[in-house]
């Protein structure tokens, strides 16, 4: 019996009709449930205008500083989808990342992420720590993953770059059915070839709002002109 196709209904208010989508492609990928939520699309975004105005499953808030609680509480609050906070691994090493970890647990994280460098033994003490999952992030082929694993981490997150669904490749050789997010890169084109390469997840990095803002000041004065002729 073939399957028919029905309609999804779709509720959208004029003020929210400039809602940031994220690509329709990533809906291709099978996603992974967290907790009950099945998550696919992840933005990557520490900006709250654009965290509150975008269709993604979740939010992926890492950021190149020393992570710190007002940063993370104030995303938590902000996001009306689920969370993955940073917590360093860097220079942020050890008890930091054990206490980041505990804070962004408490108010309402869904995963904490760690940072490339995070030693096996950061990890293993936040994953005594807390009872959301740790996310270890992956730049390079190179990296141990097999350590991460074992220390605890129960998602990869791969951002490498052009070399991503590359990586993404070589890991589901040794780890066929281990949670992988993965940056799907600019086009649906680079997002297909992640989520064929094995990424159970796309994680997303939406325009900024310069560029956003840009286009809007375009329009604005589009209509002005109209307006005066």
């Amino acid at each position: 019996m073939k399957k028919e196709k029905r309609l999804i209904p779709e509720i959208v208010t004029p003020l929210r009709k400039d809602t940031i989508n994220v690509p329709n492609v990533i809906r291709e990928c099978t996603g992974i449930k967290i907790f009950g939520k099945r998550i696919k699309s992840i933005c990557y975004s520490t900006d709250i205008a654009i965290i509150r105005n975008i269709d993604a499953d979740a939010v992926i808030a890492v950021y190149p500083f020393t992570p710190h609680p007002t940063i993370t509480k104030c995303i938590i609050e902000a996001a009306d989808v689920p969370v993955f906070s940073g917590v360093g691994g860097g220079l942020t090493q050890g008890n930091r990342s054990v206490n980041m970890s505990m804070f962004a647990e408490a108010n309402g994280s869904i995963g904490v992420v760690v940072n490339a460098p995070t030693s096996k033994e950061t990890i293993y003490d936040i994953s005594q720590m807390i009872d959301i999952p740790i996310i270890g992030t992956i730049t390079s082929e190179f990296t141990d993953v097999r350590e991460k694993i074992e220390a605890g981490v129960k998602i990869l997150n791969v951002s490498g770059g052009k070399d991503t669904a590359h990586i993404v490749r070589l890991i589901r050789k040794d780890f066929p059915d281990f949670p992988i997010m993965a940056t799907g890169g600019p086009t649906e084109e680079s997002i297909i070839e992640t989520i064929e390469a094995g990424a159970n997840a796309i994680t997303y990095t939406p325009p900024t709002n310069g560029t956003l803002f840009s286009k809007k000041m375009n329009v604005y004065r589009e209509q002005e002109r109209l307006d005066n002729e």
